[in-house]
């Protein structure tokens, strides 16, 4: 899993989109400029939700009334809040709110139970017990209206309508990652593996789901959805055939609506993800570290400057809200403004060698023109869900940011010439080191690397060998051939030698000298991958560990791929929440000179789909399918659908039936019951 193909650059993608629309990072727009429609609405939807767990239903009920009032016209989920508000007013336990409770049943509760639904007026009666019960009675008859687990079952279920009603749907990139971890849990679990993310899995993604949203009462005549919409749904988020007939209800029979409103009722610690993507985007230099204040190395405990950080995910959250006081969004301002000056005087007296005071000072000032690049950072203002109608001072904060646990990095020495380096000067080094390669200019990587760590590339000869690659492919672009062999010989040659498994990508590359020199260029080359390779590994030479989230994503499409190979069809909901464009990567980074993409022979699950299978498995590299016969049967959906329902098998081992039986559905069906 660890080493499982990545495409980096969509996933930049993703994390920038969600920043900013979960409105994370300053964008350099004007501040009086509106917040989208979309995340005005999740930020009504939390206020509301937050509301109910604290167990204030008049101002939740105040907030749809304004907000969304046609919600209110369901006399079914009005119900539900009036009998959540009943049971806070006997909560309170005082003699007036007692006497307020008896008026509010008379006046609102019973005339709603006769309206609600069948059973609402039976509920009513029932709840009336909680006058003689005490709340803390655990074996009173009403202990479970008293429960305040009550309060976040409600919440729940408003928040899956509001999020249907305003069509607020999470980020895709939350969507994503509830998605990609809720099957690598299940995945893991009905295969018997440990995971290697566990201890980040089972804190970001909340075993309890929001309650799913009600279909109207107009929307339970019978309806004809097409089984393959109706298992698709249900095996992609764990819900019954009935769950998944009720939320394609709800949809109007829309599938992907239907899953976007089944999959964010899947819950993730808001904290920690933003940690998480915090950290990604500094290592990624998306946005501003914040580390100015760290201008000397790392001393003592790196935890003393007040993050939590547990010494296995180093991700840890202070979940405590603070307000945001003027000094200190002054001094952010200050710190800000300090990330594109550059100190002329970090490396003076590094090392006891002139060489390396010299290489270094030199590196220092190539590190000068990348100025431009650390000024196109965002900064990082974190999860603030103040409204101007909001006025509850419970609800008006902002969390306080702290310095990213990615940034607490030892301060192992490596070599003499960074052995006295800062973090952010570690960090600086290392993005531009990726910004080069990712450009092309694998020379002025190799020189700079190597002024820095002479024995970097003895321990990575790979990495050597592509970055030699790259710039034998850029001279052989540029016609200088002879230029282009030195590198061959000096470098490319020896390097195949010692590993017989670059010889193939030697010989491959060679032959870019017979093509025409504008055929030879690197463009189509996969510098991305190479240059968040080179990242990887010489941050972990400098003490810079990779981000979790890159552990978890790894990990997550690897066992994503793996799910669908067992399942023998390709994922309905790839594509919507871009898994398909993560997973677009050239694995293989410049040790085949044309990128190739394999495409699994694997079937969607659209009805006018059909499944090739002749009791075949997959192969690992997700390209086709080894034979164990030589005979192929084409599996028609329908009869693979029709053959799990009768006999209630998974789908990979009803796609072996089927091939047994030249596909044929009816004819499984008789042998299996003879």
């Amino acid at each position: 899993m660890d080493s499982w193909p990545v495409n980096w650059e969509a996933l930049d993608a993703l994390i920038i989109d969600f920043a900013k629309s979960e409105n994370l990072i300053d964008d350099s727009s004007p501040p009086s400029s509106p917040l989208s429609s979309s995340y005005h609405s999740r930020l009504i939807i939390r206020q509301i939700r937050r509301s109910l767990e604290v167990g204030n239903i008049d101002a939740a009920i105040d907030f749809l009334r304004v907000h969304a009032p046609s919600v209110l016209e369901d006399q079914r989920l009005l119900f539900r809040l009036q009998k959540l508000k009943f049971i806070e007013l006997l909560r309170k336990g005082t003699r007036d709110d007692r006497a307020f409770a008896i008026d509010y049943s008379r006046k609102f509760l019973a005339p709603c139970a006769l309206n609600a639904y069948p059973e609402a007026y039976e509920e009513f009666k029932h709840l009336l017990l909680a006058f003689i019960y005490d709340k803390d009675d655990q074996t009173s008859p009403v202990a479970n209206e008293w429960a305040e687990k009550r309060r976040y079952e409600i919440a729940g279920l408003v928040s899956s309508v509001l999020r249907a009603y305003f069509h607020a749907y999470n980020p895709i990139f939350s969507m994503t990652m509830s998605y990609l971890m809720s099957i690598h849990k299940g995945f893991c679990f009905r295969q018997g593996i440990v995971s290697p993310i566990s201890n980040l899995t089972e804190r970001l993604l909340l075993e309890e789901r929001d309650f799913p949203a009600i279909p109207p009462e107009s929307l339970y005549e019978a309806q004809v959805f097409d089984e393959v919409d109706i298992q698709a749904l249900a095996h992609a988020v764990e819900l019954t055939r009935q769950g998944a007939i009720d939320s394609l209800r709800f949809a109007k029979g829309d599938l992907f609506e239907a899953f976007q409103n089944e999959i964010c009722r899947m819950r993730l610690d808001d904290a920690m993800l933003d940690e998480l993507v915090r950290e990604y985007c500094v290592y990624r230099g998306i946005v501003e570290s914040g580390m100015k204040t760290l201008s000397e190395p790392l001393k003592g405990n790196p935890l003393e400057s007040g993050c939590c950080s547990s010494p296995e995910s180093s991700i840890d959250v202070d979940h405590r809200g603070a307000k945001r006081s003027s000094s200190e969004t002054s001094a952010t301002t200050d710190l800000s403004s300090m990330q594109g000056t550059e100190p002329t005087n970090i490396l003076e007296d590094c090392s006891p060698s002139g060489s390396h005071h010299s290489e270094n000072s030199s590196l220092l000032r190539n590190r000068s023109h990348g100025a431009g690049e650390r000024s196109k950072r965002k900064r990082w203002r974190g999860r603030c869900d103040e409204l101007d109608f909001i006025s509850d001072n419970h609800f008006n904060r902002c969390r306080k940011q702290e310095v990213s646990t990615a940034l607490q990095v030892a301060s192992t020495t490596i070599s003499k010439g960074v052995e006295h380096t800062s973090v952010e000067d570690k960090y600086e080094i290392v993005l531009r080191m990726k910004e080069l390669a990712s450009t092309g200019m694998a020379a002025e990587v190799v020189e700079e690397i190597n002024a820095l760590d002479p024995n970097f590339f003895e321990e990575n000869p790979v990495l050597l060998f592509q970055l030699k690659q790259v710039e034998f492919l850029k001279l052989a672009g540029l016609g200088d051939h002879s230029g282009a062999l030195r590198v061959a010989c000096s470098h490319l040659g020896p390097l195949a030698a010692r590993d017989p498994n670059l010889l193939k990508p030697l010989k491959e590359t060679l032959v870019s000298l017979l093509r025409p020199s504008e055929d030879t260029l690197v463009t189509g080359l996969p510098l991305h991958a190479l240059a968040t390779s080179l990242q990887v590994a010489f941050g972990k030479r400098l003490g810079i560990e990779e981000p979790q989230l890159m552990r978890i994503m790894r990990a997550t499409l690897h066992t994503h791929s793996e799910w669908f190979k067992l399942q023998m069809c390709k994922d309905r909901f790839e594509s919507l929440l871009r898994i398909d464009s993560l997973k677009e990567n050239n694995t293989a980074v410049l040790t085949s000179l044309t990128a190739s993409k394999s495409n699994a022979e694997s079937c969607t699950l659209g009805s006018s789909q059909a499944t090739i299978s002749s009791a075949t498995r997959v192969s690992d590299d997700g390209g086709s399918p080894n034979q164990a016969s030589s005979r192929d049967v084409i599996c028609d959906e329908n009869a693979i659908l029709k053959v799990m329902e009768f006999l209630a098998l998974p789908r990979a081992d009803a796609i072996h039936l089927l091939a047994q039986y030249n596909g044929n559905a009816e004819t499984v069906i008789q042998q299996i019951f003879a």
